[in-house]
């Protein structure tokens, strides 16, 4: 039987930012701060508000406080979004498995599949109905499926560190303003914060696209490998060899020769042994 005290495959998880990002805009890095230095996961908010359920929208009774897991996964979590987070769209530019991995939440099975239910949970059980962030939805037409959930912060997630609305609304002037010189330095006409807010949700949806399309092709380009290579040397060999006496022409048969088309189903074979055995790299 697992004790409760070892259930937990990160006890003590922690926010560790991407490498090769540019530094943060400056209300970002004093947000990150402030979450750093006050226990989001018993802030006040938590014991007076009472959670919701989505679906129905009225109030669910809660009995106790976070246990010290959740509030562990919800400490690091917060300064996740607060990284990844556009001021002037209110929108974290992350998905939920990123966070998660950054967070150290992400875990792997034997067989190699990855989970990111615990960071999930947290979002959706209890960030989400007690008002701190808002999840939205988009079907993907391409893939026949729901994109990765576009989370919003709300006001009231930075009252879980003091940081007022005003504050916020401050901020966002000042991103605003920063955009619109930009846009007049290139000759263009400025902005209003509506426009801002629309113009960084289409970009974040179409880079979800993007990522979406190409992480499909990856995973079928690997299962068509993954079957190839499964099959008998000899056979995968021939089957790659039929493949490229269809793909060249005569001229270029007869250019290759028999050694150089050997050559070429070798490097072949090799190129997918080792596409069957990669993962997806979001870089």
């Amino acid at each position: 039987m697992i004790s409760r005290k070892n259930y937990i495959n990160n006890p003590n998880p922690c926010f560790t930012p991407p490498l090769g990002h540019k530094p943060r805009p400056s209300f970002i890095r004093y947000a990150m701060k402030r979450a750093s230095v006050i226990d989001v996961a018993r802030c006040e908010l938590n014991y007076i508000l009472q959670i919701k359920k989505i679906k129905i929208g009225f109030p669910k009774k809660r009995f106790r406080r976070l246990n010290e897991h959740r509030a562990c996964a919800m400490r690091a979590m917060v300064l996740a979004m607060l990284y990844h987070f556009n001021i002037s769209s209110d929108l974290v530019q992350a998905s939920v498995e990123q966070l998660s991995d950054e967070c150290g939440l992400s875990t792997l099975s034997q067989a190699g599949n990855k989970s990111i239910t615990r960071a999930s949970r947290l979002i959706t059980d209890f960030m989400e109905p007690m008002g701190f962030v808002t999840c939205k939805k988009k079907w993907d037409k391409i893939l026949g499926n729901y994109m990765p959930k576009i989370i919003t912060l709300t006001p009231l997630f930075f009252q879980l560190f003091d940081i007022s609305e005003n504050k916020l609304i401050n901020a966002k002037k000042q991103q605003l303003g920063w955009i619109n010189k930009n846009l007049i330095d290139q000759g263009l006409q400025p902005i209003t914060m509506l426009d801002a807010k629309r113009r960084a949700q289409d970009t974040q949806i179409k880079n979800i696209v993007k990522y979406r399309i190409s992480r499909h092709a990856f995973y079928k380009k690997r299962r068509n490998a993954q079957r190839l290579i499964s099959l008998d040397e000899k056979e995968a060999r021939q089957t790659i060899l039929r493949a490229l006496v269809a793909k060249y022409s005569i001229s270029e048969l007869t250019k290759l020769g028999p050694q150089g088309l050997k050559k070429q189903v070798n490097i072949s074979y090799s190129y997918l042994r080792k596409i069957a055995t990669n993962r997806y790299s979001d870089n």
